[in-house]
């Protein structure tokens, strides 16, 4: 297995599959699902932050190799893996992607592990829509959706779509009804997750769904790419008022008030 320093790691096993995680931290369960390109060491110094204000982070290495810089070998290696496997519904607009399974176990698990009432979890890109399916399971408390790019929006329709089944998005519904509110952020230009889709949201939702969209139009305040899109790993800026920053400090204070309820 790859390592990385100061985490430590095991083997998880469940729906017949076998894939590593790495974990760090003390305190209630974040699950942090990466994005693509893979298990970058931005994603990974955005673990190193969550456990420091007090979680125990789980890092599940879904495709890739652990803390792998970004490049275009490794990028187009990462693509033909997932465009082969049959973990991840890459087009399907209304279909689960079976991996979900998984990491529904693997949250059950990291709440076993830890303290607290529940997980928080983290999907970034390629990840970011799997958090409506984990929210199924009872052991998700605190849904965080980063720029969610799946489907690939290859055509009109697919720009609303969710990648979700109608039932498990009724059940998604349920839980945000019960109090389960996700989180969503995504850039204003990005066209990988299309402004569509956060349209969509807010449709299936109402006000039972955070949604920020950051200001990256021509000429804006904080001088954001037009192609900005990884909101907590690549383009994140550790500084006070910048909109990045206050992402993370809105996360990590849901995730306080759900995962660390007062005594």
């Amino acid at each position: 297995m790859d390592s990385i320093p100061d985490f430590q790691s095991f083997e998880f096993t469940a729906d017949g599959k076998t894939k590593p995680v790495f974990f760090k931290g003390t305190g209630p369960a974040v699950v942090l699902m990466h994005e693509l390109p893979g298990m970058t060491p931005e994603c990974i110094a955005l673990a190193r932050r969550i456990a420091h204000e007090g979680f125990m982070v789980y890092m599940p290495l879904l495709f890739g190799e652990a803390n792998e810089p970004l490049s275009v070998k490794g990028m187009l290696r990462n693509v033909v893996q997932l465009c082969l496997s049959r973990e991840f519904a890459m087009l399907a607009s209304n279909r689960s992607s079976p991996v979900t399974t998984w990491l529904k176990a693997l949250c059950r698990e990291a709440k076993a592990r830890c303290e607290g009432p529940g997980v928080g979890v983290i999907g970034m890109c390629l990840t970011g829509g799997f958090v409506l399916s984990l929210m199924a399971d009872d052991s998700v408390l605190t849904p965080v959706m980063c720029q969610p790019s799946l489907p690939i929006a290859l055509l009109p329709q697919q720009k609303r779509a969710l990648g979700i089944t109608p039932q498990a998005l009724e059940v998604a519904q349920q839980r945000a009804a019960s109090g389960c509110q996700p989180l969503g952020f995504r850039f204003t230009g990005d066209s990988t997750c299309p402004a569509a889709r956060f349209r969509r949201l807010r449709e299936e939702f109402g006000d039972r769904i955070d949604l920020t969209e950051i200001d990256s139009s021509p000429r804006n305040t904080h001088g954001l790419s037009r192609r900005a899109h990884a909101v907590l790993t690549v383009e994140f800026v550790d500084e006070p008022g910048h909109p990045t920053r206050a992402v993370l400090d809105q996360i990590l204070q849901r995730f306080r008030q759900d995962l660390m309820p007062e005594p």
